[in-house]
């Protein structure tokens, strides 16, 4: 399981894998002890603690990054307690890759939090319920302008978006030039091509492009695509919605979609079993904080 384990416990405990509480250390000397809000059981976890912990909890809000790490360390120290009573550092073996603490972390949730096997029933069930979510992956053909702008620079995506209204002005007139805007713009490779990105599936381009791409009808979209790396005027020339899934091909995918939510529901349920045997305090104040 190794990083697997720490992958589940980001999620059924609202953040991503977390760093060991004891091992942060602040990136400049404090003139004191850095304060503490939140405990578990005799443990304090710092506000340097969290703040070191921050940097693997990306979020556009830095309240909730700084609530996600506070978490994902409050789970690290419910599990490392918990390791420690029952001495199941001296029981793992860790694998290939893995190192003692997540081998202790593995061997604590199978014999602590079981998941059961999902079986045929289970999955007929869900399949009979879900059929319009089960289906090929949907496509699209699409040529876009990427105006570039560094996520940072504020007037540089201003003038990006700005550059982007007037050419999707130009176009909605003269939509024969967007092959001629696509080379004289655009700062994506693909301007050689016109812009033409091909047939695109989800998770062939970065999350935030193509959740956007996926509501647009087909034609000239009226507004830029905003992404990290600029503002993108895009032409949709096709979609193509994917093929129904059958029983059988949609299977396997259902009982591992089943197994995981089954997987993180059982964490979860034994973290809150570990919450009382070692209390926890002040992580739901420093949630709640703005």
């Amino acid at each position: 399981m190794g990083r697997k384990v720490h992958d589940v416990l980001g999620r059924g405990a609202g953040g991503a894998a977390p760093a060991h509480a004891h091992d942060a250390t602040p990136a400049q000397p404090l003139p004191g002890p850095a304060p503490v809000w939140v405990t578990v059981a005799d443990t304090q976890i710092s506000e340097a603690d969290i703040a070191h912990e921050m940097q693997h909890h990306r979020a556009d809000d830095p309240h909730q990054a700084r609530s996600d790490a506070a978490r994902a360390l409050v789970v690290r120290e419910l599990l490392r307690l918990e390791i420690a009573r029952q001495r199941l550092d001296a029981q793992a073996e860790p694998v290939p890759g893995e190192t003692l603490e997540e081998a202790s972390i593995r061997v604590l949730l199978e014999r602590e939090a079981p998941v059961p096997t999902p079986d045929a029933a289970d999955c007929r069930r869900y399949f009979e319920h879900n059929r319009e979510r089960l289906h090929r992956p949907d496509r699209i053909r699409v040529r876009h302008i990427l105006l570039a702008a560094p996520p940072a620079d504020v007037e540089a995506r201003a003038s990006a978006r700005a550059t982007g209204e007037r050419l999707i002005a130009e176009l909605g007139e003269h939509p024969e030039r967007f092959t001629e805007f696509a080379q004289r713009y655009s700062a994506c490779p693909s301007k050689d091509q016109g812009g033409e990105l091909g047939w695109v599936e989800r998770g062939d381009t970065t999350p935030e492009f193509e959740r956007q791409l996926f509501m647009l009808e087909p034609g000239l979209a009226k507004l830029t695509v905003e992404t990290r790396y600029g503002h993108h005027v895009t032409w949709i020339d096709a979609i193509e919605r994917g093929d129904p899934l059958s029983y059988e091909e949609a299977a396997p995918r259902i009982a591992a979609y089943l197994e995981t939510q089954a997987r993180q529901n059982a964490i979860h349920q034994y973290l809150q079993l570990l919450q009382q045997r070692y209390p926890v305090r002040g992580l739901d104040e420093l949630a709640s904080s703005r």
